[in-house]
C-alpha cells in the first residue's frame, strides 16, 4: 500500500464512495499496476477482503488437471447436445405422418421431444460447466463492503474496471486451455444453434411459385375446371349434400377432387389451410344477412361457408352459437358476426373470415366453385384485403 499511499492528491471527487477522501493525481492513476488499483478501489469502496484462498496455489497439479476435465466434460457435452439439436431441427421429419406400415408417424411424435430435450440439455451443460468452474477453480473468497450512497466518480470506475480484470486474471483461465476450448465449442454451438432456430422459419420461400405461392392458394384450388367437392374428415370418401345439416348447425369440411390419388386426397384433407365450415342458418336468421360486397352469390340458400382459420393467429374457430349466428374462436375469444359475412365484432382478430364460393351440382353434393378470393389466416404485409 506505499504507492497508494504516497499518491499524490490534486482534488477530490464529488459524489461516489470517494466523497470526501483524498484521491490520488491522474499521473500517479496511469502509471498504477493492475494490483494497486484494485487495492485502491477496495479502499475506496470500503472493501475488506477476511478471506481469500486460492483453490490451486501450484499451478499443473494433479488435482487442477481433474478439475479441469471436470469442468471441460460439460462443456463437451454441450457442445455435442448442440451439434444433436441442429441436425434434429435440420433434418427430422416435422411434417404430419399418419400411423400405419412403414409410415414416419413415430419420428414424427418424437420430432418436438428430442429437439426440446437437447435444446435444454445444451442449456444445462452449460450452466452446469460455468457453475463448476466457478465452485471449485475461481479463489474463495470472503469479502465486507460498507454502502455508500452517490454515484461513482471518475476513480471508482477506473478502479473497478481493475478489479473486474484482476478477476479474470486471478480466476487462471489463461492458463486452462481444455476448458477454453471446451467453452468455446459449446457456447459457439449453442449460438449457432440459436440462429439456427430463429432463422429456421424464414428459409423457405413463401413466395416461390408467383400467383401460386403458398401464401395465396389453398387445395381449394382447381385449374382444370374439375370441381372440388367438400368431403368430411372420414375414413371413407363422404361428400357433404344440403340435407346433412340441420338449420342452426355447422360441420366442418374438407376439398376433395375425383381425379385425387389416396395420398392427394390424403395430403389435402391434412393441409393447415382446408378446414371450411359449413354453416346453415336458421330460415329467420338468412333473411338478416347482410352480404359482404363481391359475395353476393358465395352462399347457397341458407348454407354459408368460411374459413375455420382464425384471422388473428390461425386457431380453428369452431364454436357456434346458432342461436346469435356467432363464431367463436376458443384460443383468444375472437366473435364473428356470421349475419354479417363473418366480420370480427369482438376480440384480437380485425378481419372477417374468408368466405368460399359454394353451389350444389347435379348429383345433389356441394362443391366450391372457387378457390378463396383472399388469403386465409393470419394477417401479413403483402396480403391485399
Amino acid at each position: 500500500m506505499d504507492r497508494i499511499e504516497g499518491m499524490s492528491d490534486h482534488g477530490s471527487a464529488s459524489g461516489g464512495s470517494a466523497g470526501q477522501r483524498k484521491l490520488p493525481s491522474g499521473a500517479d492513476l496511469s502509471t498504477a499496476s493492475r494490483e494497486e488499483l484494485v487495492r485502491l478501489g477496495s479502499a475506496l469502496d470500503g472493501v475488506t477482503i477476511e478471506h481469500r484462498e486460492d483453490p490451486f496455489p501450484v499451478p499443473g497439479t494433479r488435482a487442477e488437471k481433474r478439475t479441469e476435465r471436470k469442468v471441460a466434460q460439460w462443456f463437451f457435452i454441450a457442445a455435442l447436445a448442440g451439434l444433436g439439436f441442429l441436425a434434429a431441427y435440420l433434418f427430422l421429419p416435422f411434417e404430419y405422418a399418419p400411423p400405419g406400415p412403414g409410415s414416419r408417424h413415430l419420428l414424427y411424435q418424437l420430432y418436438t421431444p428430442i429437439i426440446g430435450v437437447l435444446f435444454g440439455l445444451t442449456v444445462f451443460a452449460i450452466g452446469a460447466g460455468t457453475i463448476t468452474y466457478a465452485k471449485d477453480l475461481l479463489p474463495h473468497e470472503t469479502a465486507v463492503q460498507e454502502r455508500h450512497i452517490g454515484g461513482s466518480a471518475e476513480v471508482d470506475r477506473l478502479t473497478t474496471t481493475a478489479i473486474l480484470a484482476d478477476s479474470a486474471a486471478t480466476s487462471h483461465i489463461g492458463r486452462r486451455s481444455m476448458i477454453k476450448r471446451a467453452a468455446a465449442l459449446g457456447g459457439g454451438v449453442f449460438g449457432i444453434g440459436l440462429g439456427v432456430f430463429s432463422l429456421g422459419g424464414l428459409v423457405r420461400n413463401p413466395w416461390k411459385g408467383g400467383d401460386r405461392a403458398a401464401l395465396w392458394v389453398t387445395p381449394w384450388a382447381s385449374y382444370n375446371g374439375e370441381p372440388v367437392f367438400l368431403r368430411y374428415d372420414s375414413e371413407q370418401v363422404t361428400l357433404a349434400r344440403p340435407e346433412d345439416l340441420a338449420a342452426g348447425s355447422i360441420a366442418t369440411v374438407f376439398p376433395y377432387k375425383r381425379s385425387w390419388s389416396e395420398q392427394q386426397a390424403h395430403d389435402a384433407l391434412r393441409a393447415s389451410d382446408s378446414p371450411v365450415m359449413l354453416i346453415r342458418l336458421h330460415p329467420e336468421q338468412a333473411t338478416q344477412v347482410i352480404q359482404r360486397k363481391g359475395q353476393v352469390d358465395f352462399h347457397y340458400g341458407d348454407y354459408y361457408a368460411y374459413s375455420k382459420i382464425c384471422t388473428h393467429l390461425g386457431c380453428p374457430a369452431s364454436l357456434y352459437e346458432s342461436q346469435d349466428a356467432r363464431l367463436l374462436c376458443p384460443c383468444h375469444q375472437s366473435q364473428f358476426n356470421m349475419l354479417e359475412y363473418a366480420k370480427p365484432i369482438f376480440g384480437p382478430a380485425t378481419r372477417a373470415l374468408p368466405q368460399l364460393h359454394i353451389a350444389v351440382n347435379d348429383e345433389g353434393y356441394f362443391y366450391a366453385k372457387g378457390d378463396f378470393i383472399e388469403p386465409i389466416g393470419p394477417a401479413f404485409w403483402e396480403r391485399r384485403s
